[in-house]
């Protein structure tokens, strides 16, 4: 795996067409920074800054892991913005004097010709084709993402205690969609190996396949993720945009590249990832974050481990022969079937804690879904078959979705 970290994603000698569209949003934007400093737009001026520099990060990234020798350019590009972004804070120091705002505009004019130098570099050559529309639908592992997106719409109407705004949930749920879309691609390159090994569940993958090459899925988990951040920090807010960006990367970097592959406690850590979407829905309906969206994180944080456990009692073998240290694999069934249980009992007995603030509905609903997981936690207990694991775990999917429902409906009727 490190020979195949320090080497570039992609042979081919033309940027692919993905990192041109990103580098043409960002040096268009770039140029946008530019044109509403001079007009001095203000708050419109630092929302455009929003959209340019992600694009720019996400530029940098895709050459640096894939075309090295445009990495002095996008480098360029996004420092010399980065620096009239700072000048931009000399310009509110002096009271906006003439110099400061001279300086400050010029500074961007020079970072719009960096992010045009880029782009340049960027249009060279014929790029590879794209895969087929179906692979990429495929990369952003859709099933998944409807999950994360119900546990995300639920934190909006608690967090909104009701309906919220029919404009605001929409363009909260593409963020947060582009989001998991973005960091399901780069699980994707990021495992492709272990995706050829663990049998026909993940070889056909479209990365682990070949029908899609690790660079052009880099580029597309990159773009979708700062279309993520540029859409929810620009229309929503930028607490909702770092959220959404955090669970990205922790889902990435610190739960794939490392937790997975080094810890049997791999998904009780990473778990925090797959936690973040109620947070994120919470924050863009309410602007900040308070003890609702605590309890909704710790709920899925909790449910995560019984959930995959489960899975990976279904898949052990496929785990072992990838050298993923799964539980079953370093500590045997029986002990996995047990943490299972206990995971499941400390789950429900928080749940039913949580309906104190969040009402009678939910409540009731954590009373009877939560009877019903321990019951087959027990089960599975007591019969390790993968027949019981994968009962355990298709019902721990529309646990989540019922409770989390639940938790959405409970302040349209109380």
């Amino acid at each position: 795996m490190s020979s195949e970290a320090s080497a570039p994603l992609s042979d081919q000698a033309a940027p692919g067409l993905l990192l041109r569209l990103s580098a043409t949003v960002g040096a268009v934007a770039t140029g946008l920074v530019v044109t509403s400093a001079v007009l001095e737009l203000g708050t419109a001026h630092w929302g455009i800054v929003g959209v340019a520099l992600p694009f720019l990060v996400a530029d940098v990234v895709i050459a640096r892991l894939s075309y090295p020798a445009l990495v002095g350019r996008m480098a360029a590009a996004l420092v010399l913005l980065l620096v009239a972004v700072a000048l931009g804070g000399v310009v509110a120091w002096s009271g906006s004097a003439r110099w400061a705002v001279a300086v400050h505009v010029l500074a961007a004019a020079v970072a719009l010709g960096a992010a045009l130098v880029a782009l340049a570099g960027a249009l060279r050559g014929r790029p590879a084709p794209l895969a087929s529309a179906r692979d990429y639908v495929t990369l952003t592992k859709p099933r998944i993402m409807t999950l994360l997106l119900l546990t995300g719409a639920a934190g909006m109407f608690v967090g909104a205690e009701g309906l919220p705004a029919l404009d605001l949930f929409v363009v909260t749920m593409v963020g947060l969609g582009l989001a998991c879309g973005g960091a399901s691609a780069l699980n994707h390159v990021l495992d492709r190996d272990i995706d050829q090994l663990m049998g026909s569940r993940t070889r056909n993958r479209p990365v682990a396949s070949g029908r899609v090459t690790p660079a052009q899925a880099l580029e597309f988990g990159l773009v979708l993720s700062a279309l993520s951040f540029a859409l929810l920090a620009s229309a929503v807010n930028l607490l909702t945009a770092t959220l959404a960006l955090v669970g990205n990367l922790f889902y990435v970097v610190v739960y794939t590249r490392y937790l997975k592959r080094s810890t049997p406690q791999n998904i009780v850590i990473g778990g925090a990832a797959g936690a973040v979407p109620p947070v994120v829905g919470y924050a863009a309906a309410t602007g900040s974050l308070g003890l609702p969206a605590l309890w909704l994180f710790l709920i899925v944080f909790l449910w995560t481990p019984p959930h995959f456990w489960a899975l990976a009692l279904m898949i052990k073998k496929a785990y072992a022969t990838a050298g993923i240290p799964m539980l079953p694999v370093v500590r045997g069934d029986h002990e996995t079937a047990r943490q299972i249980l206990l995971y499941s009992i400390g789950l429900v007995a928080f749940t039913l804690a949580v309906g104190l603030w969040l009402g009678p509905v939910y409540t009731v609903s954590a009373l009877v879904l939560g009877a019903v997981l321990v019951a087959l936690a027990v089960l599975l207990r007591r019969d390790l078959s993968i027949a019981r694991a994968r009962v355990l775990f298709h019902y721990s999917l529309a646990y989540l979705a019922l409770l989390f429902a639940a938790a959405a409906i409970d302040p349209l009727l109380t």
